[in-house]
């Protein structure tokens, strides 16, 4: 390494976001843009490790080279740094804003201390990159007059339609949204990841390389107006479902039908829609301006159900989470380099607090029951009953298994709830017509590494074949489906 006692010298500085206070104002990113010097100091405590645990399977499932480009942030090598990071990574300006960073809970020097900035300086190396103009389209030079279809536009189906028409095929991608990006547009919130500067942008230059993007394009078995799945299978020489996992886990509790309570991808997806059509002036979201809110689950989801509430300016706000609160360090059965499940505060738990003075989370609770009023005039979509409270009762884990504690029943005030307790599987529409097999949980079966449905020119990659997961292993799944997709179709291969 450049600086082989940097990280002796030099502490953990993470970038600050901007400040609570001001960004709850707007929808614009949260995030603050760290000088060169500053980044080249974070670069500079990257040990000479040996073996970086940081691109290993426990760090980062792209195998980014990270130690490589934060020795030539360190010497200011900024253009070559970009090159070692696309190596590996479609998409650095996502994940350097998304991705939670197991790298970092996999880095060496966090055995004894705060671990290198490895996610500040991902994203500084992408925006650099755009903001230099190194970043341009790449068509390829030959075409292979092989085509294949991408089922959803998440990051699993960029990453694999990006990967294809680099190796000379035609990648046609299916939407059933009205824009691309799957969870990348409509399932994280515009301050996390701006769409029309950073998502756009990135689709703007796979549209120039070649890759075909069809919207409002509902792929299943062919009723309801949408597009047979079977048909793509014969007009393609192969198909690859990369739909995500979009079967939310309920609430099956007394009330759960009242009007009000809402699963938070519905939430999220009409915030960012109204957003990006009319900067919400259209109305046509689900509001939580003057509302009690409670949103039950935490994880990254629940965080951007609070930070979207705070910005509509709810009246209060609270976060029920059934687990206990983590420590603040990692505990005994959760050693180096497996990601710490340790007390973490997140942009939105910032900004709860500095709206209303506190952390939102509530721990070891249980939701028993919602609570209705009547509607004025009824005659709603719900029957004239709208959600006013919640009931929950507090729970302890004895032996691995949640009890009661007796007599600590609560009611809550909410005039909107939100469920972000996670997802279960993918939707079986496009699956079904295929006669796809299914793993023990639902998802497609396919071998990971091989990435072939029991249907022969059919493939599946990310969430909807794994479970719900990490963007980052998304992007993973759709370059390695990618290369198998080019190995069936061409007989070898030279993608990664």
């Amino acid at each position: 390494m450049g600086k082989t006692t940097g990280f002796m010298e030099y502490a953990r500085a993470s970038a600050p976001y901007r400040d609570a206070n001001e960004r709850l104002r707007d929808f614009r990113e949260i995030y603050t843009g760290p000088d060169a010097a500053h980044l080249a100091r974070q670069g500079a405590r990257c040990m000479d490790c040996g073996v970086p645990f940081c691109q290993s399977d426990d760090g980062c499932p792209i195998h980014n080279l990270i130690p490589e480009w934060n020795d030539l942030i360190y010497r200011d090598q900024w253009r070559e740094a970009l090159d070692r990071l696309h190596k590996t990574n479609n998409f650095p300006e996502f994940t350097g804003r998304v991705c939670p960073a197991p790298c970092e809970g996999a880095c060496v020097l966090g055995i004894t201390d705060p671990a290198v900035t490895i996610k500040d300086i991902e994203m500084a190396i992408a925006d650099r990159g755009f903001e230099e103009g190194w970043i341009v389209a790449e068509p390829p030079s030959v075409r292979t007059g092989r085509r294949v279809a991408v089922i959803g536009s998440g990051p699993a189906g960029l990453a694999a339609a990006q990967q294809l028409n680099r190796a000379g095929h035609i990648a046609v991608i299916y939407e059933r949204a009205d824009r691309i990006g799957g969870l990348l547009t409509y399932g994280i919130p515009n301050m996390k990841l701006d769409k029309v500067e950073i998502v756009e942008r990135r689709l703007d230059l796979m549209r120039e390389e070649g890759v075909e993007f069809r919207v409002n394009a509902d792929v299943g078995d062919g009723s309801g107006g949408s597009i047979d799945v079977r048909d793509l299978a014969k007009e393609f020489d192969a198909v690859l479902l990369a739909t995500g996992a979009t079967v939310p886990r309920d609430l099956p509790i007394p009330g759960r039908d009242l009007d009000g309570v809402h699963f938070a991808m519905d939430y999220l997806t009409q915030n960012t829609r109204s957003l990006l059509d009319s900067n919400l002036a259209d109305g046509n979201y689900i509001s939580a301006k003057d509302k009690d809110v409670i949103v039950i689950g935490g994880g990254d989801t629940g965080t951007d159900c609070i930070g979207t509430a705070l910005r509509h300016g709810c009246r209060s706000l609270v976060n029920f989470e059934l687990l206990p609160q983590p420590p603040a360090t990692r505990a005994p059965h959760n050693p180096w380099p497996t990601w710490p499940v340790i007390f973490r505060t997140e942009y939105g738990h910032e900004e709860s607090a500095a709206m209303f003075g506190k952390d939102p989370r509530v721990y070891l609770i249980s939701s028993t029951e919602f609570t209705a009023r009547s509607v004025d005039g009824g005659g709603n979509r719900k029957n004239g009953r709208k959600v006013s409270g919640i009931r929950t009762i507090d729970v302890q884990l004895k032996d691995g298994k949640f009890e009661n504690v007796p007599g600590s029943e609560r009611e809550w005030p909410a005039d909107l709830v939100l469920l972000a307790m996670g997802f279960l599987r993918p939707e079986h529409a496009v699956s079904d017509a295929l006669d796809l097999a299914y793993d023990e949980r639902g998802n497609y079966l396919a071998e990971y590494g091989k990435y072939q449905t029991n249907v022969e020119n059919v493939f599946a990659a990310g969430d909807c074949r794994r479970g719900q997961s990490l963007i980052v292993n998304a992007i993973n799944e759709g370059r390695e489906a990618a290369r198998e997709i080019d190995r069936y179709l061409m007989g070898s291969t030279e993608l990664p």
